[in-house]
């Protein structure tokens, strides 16, 4: 179980920094970053305000352990003038305190302003290098623009061709429906034509169907009739008609013997 739930949560992240690539784009990422950069050499010239403040700090209280000091050695000398030399003691014993007091504060002072030497230093390294990368965030926001706004020209030029192809296949399309619609609709003229397709739309009974196919008879009879009168006895027809009535090709007779008796015998009868 502890091995499917590693690979169900290494799916899931996955799923995850691939949703991320998409919706992450790389200038607002370098603009976080060079804030961020910016933030840290705020902290750091501030840093070395707050040192430089603390030695200008210790500066001014050393001048002022000074005046103490020189105006404490300034009467000593004035009670030694009068001859009090205890109270010339008294002086001379604050001012040495003062002394101490100044040796502590110059070794302050010391320390402070090499600190402050450092951080002066960490600041103008760290300004050069935002400024380098500044310059350097900037070209590549510009070639990412660049190169966004080739793909996205890409990417239309790909849509126009593609809506080019759609386009030629759907006229195609529409032709070849065209043109299998006007091969039926000339398919059922002729079928209604031959009367094996009836017309719903102009109904005939069966009586009707008998009229108008004696009516189709007697003008194929009419039509026949016609062209044999344009042909004449003397064709080929007629003397075919004439062959299939008895006759030799030399007139005479071609019926057998016996019936030409029975016809001459009728016809001495009939006589």
């Amino acid at each position: 179980m502890a091995g499917t739930f590693s690979r169900i949560r290494d799916i899931f992240r996955s799923k995850a920094n691939k949703a991320l690539d998409k919706m992450e784009d790389p200038r607002d990422t370098l603009d976080l970053s060079y804030e961020k950069q910016v933030e840290q050499l705020t902290k750091v010239r501030r840093g070395v305000a707050d040192v430089a403040t603390a030695r200008k700090r210790i500066e001014l209280q050393a001048q002022g352990l000074q005046k103490q000091a020189d105006k404490l050695q300034g009467q000593a000398k004035a009670a030694l003038q009068q001859g009090n030399e205890d109270l010339a003691r008294e002086a001379l014993s604050r001012r040495a305190a003062l002394g101490e007091q100044l040796a502590e504060l110059k070794t302050q002072h010391d320390q402070i302003s090499d600190q402050e030497q450092k951080l002066v230093a960490t600041s103008q390294e760290l300004q050069s290098r935002v400024e380098r990368f500044r310059t350097q965030k900037e070209t590549l926001k510009a070639s990412y623009t660049a190169a966004e706004a080739q793909t996205k020209v890409g990417e239309a030029v790909s849509g126009i061709s593609d809506s080019t192809r759609s386009a030629g296949a759907t006229m195609q399309r529409a032709q070849d429906k065209i043109a299998s619609m006007q091969a039926r609709a000339g398919a059922i003229d002729e079928l209604l034509a031959s009367g094996a397709l009836d017309d719903l739309t102009q109904p005939v009974d069966d009586i009707q169907k008998e009229l108008d196919k004696v009516s189709s008879t007697s003008q194929v009879d009419n039509e026949l009739a016609a062209l044999k009168a344009e042909i004449g006895p003397g064709s080929d027809g007629a003397a075919g008609i004439g062959a299939g009535s008895g006759a030799g090709a030399d007139g005479t007779s071609a019926l057998p013997a016996a019936e030409q008796a029975e016809t001459g015998g009728t016809g001495g009868e009939g006589a």
